[in-house]
C-alpha cells in the first residue's frame, strides 16, 4: 500500500507532542498513535472496500493489527482533527476527533486517495473525559450501515473492517444510571476525507482567520480545484456545491426512510458524504416525527421530517464560519437561499419518482394534491414505509389493493373508511401513472429506487446479539444481502419483513443512545 501525508504535511499541526486532554489552538491536527489493544480479532472484512484500497486480503496476521491499532505500517502518519460544531442548536466548542484516529491516506493504482481512519483505537487530545473507544454494538452498526447506504447508491463514507478487540469497555446505553461492560471494537472507516462543517468552524469562533484559510485553501485545492485560481479563491461557488452536493444526500435518505438521529454541525460531511454513524435509524412505521436517538427523544430535532430543515440550518452555520473569507458576506445568502428551495425541489421529486412518476411541470398542482393525500393515508394506519412502496410497484389497478396489506402493522385498523380512502388515492394515481408509462414499465422504474432489503433496526440488533456471543456467520450474511437491496431474491424473505412487536420498545430496535 502506498501513503500520503498531503493533510499533515500541508496544514498546521499541534506543536503539542503529548496525548493529554487539552484545547488545540491554531492547528487543524495532533499527531497521536493509536492505543493497542490485547487480542484484535477480525471480525468482518470488506473486499468491495479492500479492492479500492489494493489491499490483499491475504495479508496475514498482520492485517488484524494494524486494523486494530496495535501496528503502524511505513508512510502512516496518524493523528486526530481538531473541529468544533453545533450541537443541538447550541455550541460546542472544540469537540474534535475524540475516539477516531486517522492512520493515513492510501494512494491506490488509479490515484485515488482514501483516507483510513480507526474509531475506537483510544484517546486523543479531543477525547474530553472518555476513555477513546467503542464497543462491538455501535462498531458493527457503522459498519452496516455505511455498506447498506454505499449499495442504495447515497452518498457515504466506507467500513473496511471490524476488529474486536479482546477487552471490555463500560457504556451506560440508555443513560438511566445502569453502565455495564460491552466487547470492544474497532471499526476502519474509508473516505476522500472527513472534513465536516465543524472543521472550519472551530477556527471561525476562535477568530483564527490565518488556519481557517489554510484548511480552505487544502478543501479548494484537494476537491474543489475549479473554485481555486492561484490563491485567489471562490468561497461562495464553494460553498454553493457544498450545499448542493448536501441537498442531494440529504434528500436521498428520505427516499430510503434513513434517519441520521445527530445532525449536528461537526456530522456533516464537507463532501456531502452520509458521515458519522451514531444514533441512526430506519423509517419502518412511516412517522415524519420519528427520531431513534434517546437524547432527541423530548425535543425530536433530528426527527424524519425535519431533517431538510436542520440541513438548512447547519449549511447556514457553515456560511457564518466562511464569512471571514469574503469580503461581503451577503455573497453568501442567495447560495443559502438556493439551497432552501432545492432540498424543497429534491424532496419533492424524490417522492414523485419513488411513485414512478417524472414531476412533470403541467401536472405539477395534481401531484402536489396526490403527495398530500398519500401522506395523509401512510400515517392514518401504522404502515411500513418501505414495504408500502415496494408493494405499491405491484398495483396495476385499484382492485389490486390487497397487495398492500403486507406493509401494514394491524390489519385490524385497515377498516372500510381507509379502504375507500385508498380506492380513490389509488385510481388517481393509476390514471396519473398511465399518462407516462404502461404497469410494467412503471414497476421496473419503482423497483430500481424502493429497495427491499434495508438495514433494519431489529435486524441489526439481532446480529449484533449473536455476533456478541461468537457467531460471525450473521453478520456476513446480512452484508450480503444489503449488497443487493433492490433485487427481491429467494430465501431471503426473512430480511424483508415488518418490525416484529417484540422490537417496539426494544433498546436498539426503536431507541438508541450516542453511547458507543
Amino acid at each position: 500500500m502506498q501513503f500520503t501525508d498531503r493533510f499533515v504535511r500541508e496544514l498546521p499541526g499541534d506543536p503539542v507532542a503529548e496525548n493529554r486532554t487539552r484545547q488545540v489552538l491554531h492547528a487543524c491536527y495532533s499527531r497521536v498513535a493509536p492505543t493497542a489493544v490485547p487480542r484484535p480479532d477480525l471480525v468482518a472484512f470488506v473486499p468491495e472496500v479492500a479492492a479500492l484500497l489494493d489491499l490483499d486480503p491475504a495479508s496475514g496476521p498482520e492485517l488484524a493489527d494494524v486494523l486494530a491499532g496495535n501496528r503502524t505500517l511505513p508512510g502512516m502518519v496518524p493523528y486526530a482533527a481538531c473541529y468544533g460544531g453545533h450541537q443541538f442548536g447550541h455550541w460546542a466548542g472544540q469537540l474534535g476527533d475524540g475516539r477516531a484516529i486517522t492512520l493515513g491516506e492510501v494512494v491506490n493504482r488509479a490515484g485515488e486517495v482514501w483516507e483510513l481512519q480507526l474509531k475506537g483505537a483510544g484517546p486523543t487530545p479531543y477525547s474530553r473525559r472518555a476513555d477513546g473507544r467503542a464497543v462491538l454494538r455501535s462498531s458493527l452498526r457503522e459498519l452496516v450501515c455505511s455498506e447498506a447506504m454505499f449499495h442504495l447508491g447515497i452518498p457515504t463514507t466506507r467500513a473496511l473492517s471490524l476488529v474486536a478487540t479482546g477487552e471490555p469497555v463500560q457504556r451506560d446505553l440508555l443513560y438511566d444510571g445502569h453502565p455495564r461492560f460491552e466487547p470492544g471494537a474497532v471499526v476502519c472507516r474509508v473516505a476522500p476525507s472527513f472534513l465536516r462543517f465543524g472543521s472550519y468552524e472551530i477556527h471561525a469562533a476562535r477568530e483564527d482567520t490565518s488556519t481557517l484559510r489554510a484548511l480552505v485553501h487544502f478543501t479548494l485545492a484537494r476537491f474543489y480545484p475549479h473554485h481555486l485560481h492561484g490563491e485567489g479563491m471562490d468561497i461562495a461557488g464553494f460553498f454553493d456545491e457544498v450545499a448542493r452536493l448536501t441537498a442531494w444526500t440529504v434528500s436521498e435518505w428520505m427516499r430510503v426512510g434513513f434517519v441520521h438521529g445527530v445532525m449536528n454541525t461537526d456530522n456533516m460531511s464537507i463532501l456531502g458524504l452520509t458521515i458519522d454513524y451514531g444514533p441512526y435509524g430506519w423509517l419502518e412505521p412511516f412517522d415524519l416525527d420519528w427520531t431513534p436517538n434517546i437524547t432527541d427523544a423530548s425535543g425530536k430535532r433530528y426527527r424524519f421530517g425535519a431533517q431538510p430543515q436542520v440541513a438548512l440550518w447547519n449549511i447556514a452555520q457553515l456560511a457564518r464560519a466562511l464569512a471571514p473569507l469574503v469580503d461581503d458576506p451577503e455573497t453568501l445568502r442567495p447560495c443559502i437561499r438556493a439551497f432552501e428551495r432545492e432540498i424543497t425541489d429534491h424532496y419533492r421529486h424524490t417522492m414523485l419518482r419513488k411513485l414512478g412518476l417524472s414531476g412533470r411541470r403541467d401536472t405539477q398542482l395534481a401531484d402536489d394534491e396526490l403527495l398530500a393525500d398519500l401522506g395523509t393515508l401512510l400515517t392514518a394506519v401504522e404502515t411500513d414505509m418501505t414495504l408500502w412502496f415496494r408493494r405499491l410497484a405491484d398495483v396495476a389497478t385499484a382492485a389490486d389493493a390487497r397487495a398492500l396489506d403486507d406493509a401494514y402493522y394491524d390489519l385490524s385498523r385497515v377498516g372500510p373508511a381507509h379502504r375507500a380512502a385508498l380506492a380513490t388515492w389509488l385510481r388517481t394515481y393509476l390514471a396519473r401513472a398511465a399518462v407516462e408509462s404502461d404497469h410494467p414499465a412503471r414497476r421496473a422504474r419503482m423497483n430500481e429506487l424502493n429497495p427491499i432489503y434495508v438495514a433494519r433496526n431489529y435486524l441489526v440488533q439481532e446480529v449484533i446479539e449473536v455476533t456478541e456471543q461468537g457467531d460471525r456467520s450473521a453478520l456476513a450474511e446480512l452484508l450480503d444481502v444489503l449488497r443487493h437491496p433492490y433485487d427481491e431474491r429467494p430465501g431471503r424473505e426473512r430480511y424483508a419483513r415488518k418490525r416484529p412487536e417484540w422490537a417496539r420498545v426494544k433498546p436498539g430496535c426503536s431507541m438508541l443512545s450516542c453511547s458507543s
